[in-house]
């Protein structure tokens, strides 16, 4: 049986020093690498490289509010604590707790689904919609790139040779918006890859007219994430009309890769960013809009930090 070379380090500064002089492939949950890796039946995965397993350090598995009221999400946080844990944004809660089957989520990483850059990961949409950073640490110290550039394409990020995924942090919640939206569209609404996963949210201007921000991602759509603020920005500082909803449906219908898009996919988007748009224009009563009721696991928002009844 074939060895595979492991590190365990006990905290993260041990963590940073092992991937500043070894060539290490950090393993937290392993729902991907370990498929990635895998060969018949009994057999020990072949890495191309010594692992070193990050699941169990501290100080990757907090989240909390920082000072400027910023959602931090350790990178070893599973999909199961995200979506079970209110101080996280709505939009990435939706996602978190959807993601696959019920094992899959106890085990499967936020920094694991970043890192996997895969078009049809779940975690993204929200992040992109959000404006989330990730925080990249090294023994050089830290920085910070948002999501929407760390993901540069398919299976391709931006990460140095001795840096870890060390935290998300995401500024925005459902509490900056007046309206949100989050619909996957699969052939199950979790325990299944999605075909794609819209996030929406929108916020009117004090004379409750005029939108002030519009936001709109879309996962499944190309070779990443796809947002545009070009296309946002065609209703922001606008009314919502049936004009201007068409010209967002249209706008970010040009932006997705014909190749991810069969038309099926596309209708289903315009339907749901009509739905959204025209739902909004109408001021429910509910803050969430969705395009059926009892859909929602997780339920209506409620203030960051309680406990879902």
């Amino acid at each position: 049986m074939e060895e595979v070379k492991c590190y365990l380090p006990k905290t993260l500064k041990e963590a940073l020093e092992i991937k500043a002089k070894v060539d290490v492939l950090p393993l937290a949950g392993g729902s991907d690498l370990m498929v990635s890796h895998k060969r018949t039946l009994g057999l020990t995965p072949v890495f191309e490289k010594p692992v070193m397993i990050i699941r169990n350090l501290p100080e990757l598995k907090r989240i909390y509010l920082n000072e400027k009221g910023e959602c931090c999400i350790g990178a070893g946080c599973t999909s199961a604590e995200i979506a079970e844990n209110t101080l996280c944004p709505w939009h990435l809660r939706q996602a978190a707790s959807r993601m696959g089957a019920i094992g899959l989520r106890n085990s499967a990483t936020i920094a694991g689904n970043l890192a996997n850059a895969s078009p049809k990961g779940d975690t993204p949409g929200p992040l992109y919609l959000l404006d989330a950073r990730v925080r990249l640490s090294s023994v050089r110290g830290d920085r910070e790139v948002l999501v929407s550039d760390f993901i540069v394409k398919y299976r391709t990020i931006d990460l140095l040779p001795d840096e870890l995924i060390t935290q998300i942090i995401v500024p925005l919640s459902e509490d900056d918006f007046d309206y949100i939206f989050w619909h996957k569209v699969g052939t199950r609404k979790a325990n299944a890859i999605s075909k794609i996963t819209l996030s929406q949210a929108i916020r009117f201007a004090p004379d409750g007219k005029t939108v002030e921000d519009f936001r709109l991602s879309a996962t499944s759509t190309g070779s990443k994430t796809n947002r545009s603020r070009d296309v946002e920005k065609l209703l922001i500082g606008r009314e919502i009309t049936d004009e201007t909803i068409e010209s967002v449906v249209e706008g970010f219908d040009r932006i997705i890769s014909p190749r991810a898009m069969p038309e099926f996919r596309r209708e289903a988007t315009r339907r749901m960013i009509r739905r959204f748009l025209s739902e909004a224009a109408k001021k429910p009563s509910s803050k969430v809009i969705d395009t059926y009721d009892g859909y929602h696991m997780t339920g209506a928002p409620v203030p960051r930090g309680e406990e879902n009844g």
